[in-house]
Parts: C-alpha cells; sequence; structure tokens
C-alpha cells in the first residue's frame, strides 16, 4: 500500500532494481498518513493491544497525551520501501536495526527514506541507512541489509 499522495504501485509500474543497478547514494522513499484504522488493523494483525495504542482515555494520562501509532508500523514504512520501490521485489531483509526518536500520532504524514550507503557484491547485500520523518523531525532511524537479487542471465 502506498500512501497518501502517491500513484498505486502495481507490478506492472514498480521498478526493480537488482543488485547491479545499485550505485552508492540511490535513495526511495515512500510517504502515508497514519489513521486509527491503520493502528486498528497494526493491533490485529501483531496482537500488540497496549493501550496507549487503543484507547483514548488511557494514552491522555501518558506523557503522550493521546494514542500514539505502534513503532514497529512506523518500522514497516521502511519496509515498503524496499519491496515495492527499491529495491524492488526478490529483495529479502538480513537485518534491521531501530531507534525510536519520537511518537507518531494519528494524522502524522511520515515519510520513509532508505540510501543504499554499502554495497556488497561477494554476497549481493547491500546496506542501507533508513530514516522516517513527520513534518521533517526524526521519528526512526536505523540500519538495513538486505539480499538484493542479481540481474538474470
Amino acid at each position: 500500500m502506498v500512501g497518501s499522495g502517491e500513484a498505486e504501485l502495481t507490478l506492472e509500474t514498480r521498478k526493480t532494481y537488482y543488485f547491479e543497478d545499485l550505485v552508492l547514494g540511490m535513495e526511495a522513499s515512500v510517504s502515508n498518513t497514519v489513521t486509527m484504522a491503520d493502528i486498528e488493523t497494526f493491533a490485529g494483525v501483531s496482537g500488540d493491544y497496549n493501550p496507549v495504542h487503543m484507547d483514548p482515555e488511557f494514552a491522555s494520562k501518558t506523557i503522550f497525551k493521546q494514542v500514539i501509532a505502534h513503532g514497529l508500523l512506523t518500522a514497516s514504512y521502511i519496509s515498503t520501501v524496499f519491496g515495492m520501490k527499491m529495491p524492488g521485489p526478490g529483495a529479502i531483509y538480513v537485518s534491521q536495526t531501530l531507534n525510536f526518536k519520537a511518537p507518531v500520532k494519528v494524522g502524522d504524514e511520515v515519510l520513509a527514506r532508505v540510501i543504499v550507503v554499502d554495497l556488497m557484491p561477494a554476497k549481493n547485500r547491500a546496506r542501507f541507512d533508513c530514516f522516517c520523518t513527520v513534518r521533517g523531525k526524526v521519528v526512526l532511524d536505523g540500519e538495513a541489509n538486505m539480499m538484493v537479487p542479481a540481474r538474470p542471465e
């Protein structure tokens, strides 16, 4: 699923980047506006019904003062970039680090961006810096290592 303001990516419209296509500094991004329905769906899939995510009354008594999105919901937008934009279909996560910097609230538009920072040709692996921002403020950062398919011969 692609966030608000972006065209829907389909199998026919998305680009696949093979390992040989990647260069240092390449980047890709997607944006999503977080809704309460997104939070509820994520809770249903993950089983994480922490009231800070689900109950406005409970959340109002926390340091956040309102419901916040699951950190891993925010992080999942990074996965969207990898699976749908760059590298695209066939890329496989090897590892991901995440540093949560600030809460994401209902209505926030999250921009998830990844940048190629290292290429390891021996294993067709690429390392990416990853960021999620809201209104220009970093709410999450980290690093991902991906297996990237080679161009078919």
